[in-house]
């Protein structure tokens, strides 16, 4: 039995005494070709001290190169292994960030550039808020004009001198337009509406009132959106007001302005044609030729004046101008007039039964005189007489003849007014019923 450990005698069966067995190296040295070991063995440098190898076989000592003087060895670096940053792995992490982050930021900068149009260059401040006047609410003038301007037209009419062109508003869903008698005159009857969107519709003349310049129309379309009314009674110095129309053919126009004065007295109409009476609205807000049949409208977007006439310092000849001073027809008497047109074709004449005027009629702008009174008519049945001097009508003062009539007809027939009257040199006041003429 062999444990592994050669226990033969120098020189007994073996390799000579002091000799080392073939095979073996010296004691103390390495195995090598001219020791005749095996330069390629695969054992360590212990194998000889190693109690359980084979003792025959072949075995080497292997022993590390020495290093060469001046030279480090090269480290081993296990991959597996986590260590701590290098410095220039610690700079490099923000600098990546930075250069990203500017990246980003110009692109975004030059997309915002560009698509406000200003070519890379950004131009103004950051817009703040929008203030509470732009923000346009229902009962601001943009949502008035925007309430109001679909019921709002423009009016042309063929005769015989060429087309005549004004503005009007829807009164009724079923297509009845309230314009200005001077817009349809001289016409052939025959007329053409422009609604707020363009689109255009046949109308014709329903009926028409010369001296308070009042006409009717009716356009052949159904579910149109009317104006809301408002009440021109209880109008006051100083209230805001928008006109609405075609100035100078400049369809869907509104301007702002104030009520100036109220029962501003006009009388107008064209050389050879009817004289128009009426106790206007007047208004600073700005009115052109083609505004006339227009809208005149509260600051709830009610309807409380037909536009109708401006006043303009200009040569005979000339076109006149808006210089501040329009007039409108108030609603309440446009309305009636309205009605009257629109069930028996024809309007009603308020009067008070007196004629003013001619000779002694002057009072120096103390009152109008009474030059007649009917011996039936309103004035006669509450105590007037001829000779009689009018100074007040409801509390309006007057002061020329057509202050009288234009005032009366602002009424409706069956209205009580009160008339203050001088007498000689004694004043006095009477309740007159007014009534509507014959005609």
């Amino acid at each position: 039995m062999t444990d592994g450990w050669d226990w033969r005698q120098p020189g007994v069966g073996g390799a000579p005494a002091g000799q080392p067995a073939a095979g073996h190296p010296p004691a103390g040295g390495p195995a090598t070709p001219q020791d005749g070991g095996n330069a390629a063995s695969p054992w360590w440098s212990d194998a000889l001290t190693d109690p359980w190898r084979d003792p025959h076989a072949p075995a080497a000592v292997v022993l590390p190169a020495a290093p060469e003087a001046g030279s480090e060895p090269e480290p081993v670096v296990d991959p597996d292994a986590v260590g701590r940053p290098r410095l220039q792995q610690l700079l490099l992490i923000p600098l990546v960030t930075a250069l990203l982050a500017g990246a980003l930021g110009g692109a975004l900068g030059y997309a915002f550039a560009i698509r406000n149009g200003a070519g890379g260059a950004v131009l103004g401040a950051v817009p703040g808020a929008a203030p509470t006047l732009a923000q346009r609410p229902p009962e601001s003038l943009a949502g008035v004009a925007e309430r109001v301007l679909p019921s709002v037209v423009t009016v042309r009419v063929a005769g015989l001198g060429g087309t005549s062109e004004g503005s009007g508003f829807i009164a009724s869903a079923d297509g009845h337009v309230i314009t200005n008698d001077h817009v349809v005159a001289g016409g052939t009857g025959k007329a053409s509406v422009i609604f707020n969107d363009g689109s255009s519709a046949s109308a014709t003349v329903v009926g028409q009132d010369a001296e308070s310049d009042i006409a009717v129309i009716k356009v052949s379309r159904t579910g149109l959106r009317p104006v809301e009314f408002g009440d021109s009674d209880a109008l006051a110095v100083g209230d805001p007001v928008l006109a609405m129309g075609s100035p100078l053919s400049l369809a869907n126009t509104v301007t702002a302005g104030i009520v100036s004065a109220l029962d501003r007295t006009m009388h107008a109409g064209e050389p050879g044609g009817p004289t128009r009476y009426y106790a206007a609205i007047q208004t600073d807000a700005a009115v052109n030729h083609g505004n006339s049949g227009g809208p005149l409208v509260d600051a709830a977007g009610r309807v409380i004046g037909v536009n109708s006439t401006i006043k303009s310092l200009v040569a005979e000849g000339q076109e006149a101008g808006n210089i501040g001073l329009a007039f409108a027809i108030p609603i309440n008497q446009a309305k009636r007039i309205t009605q009257d047109i629109i069930g028996t074709g024809k309007a009603r004449r308020t009067v008070i039964g007196a004629q003013v005027g001619g000779p002694g009629s002057g009072t120096n702008g103390t009152g109008v005189r009474l030059a007649t009174v009917e011996p039936s008519g309103p004035a006669a049945g509450a105590g007037l007489r001829a000779g009689d001097v009018i100074l007040k009508l409801n509390g309006r003062p007057m002061t020329e003849p057509t202050d009288l009539i234009a005032l009366v007809r602002k009424y409706a027939p069956g209205s009580v007014v009160t008339v203050e009257y001088r007498r000689g040199s004694t004043r006095q006041n009477a309740s007159v019923t007014l009534a509507a003429d014959a005609k």
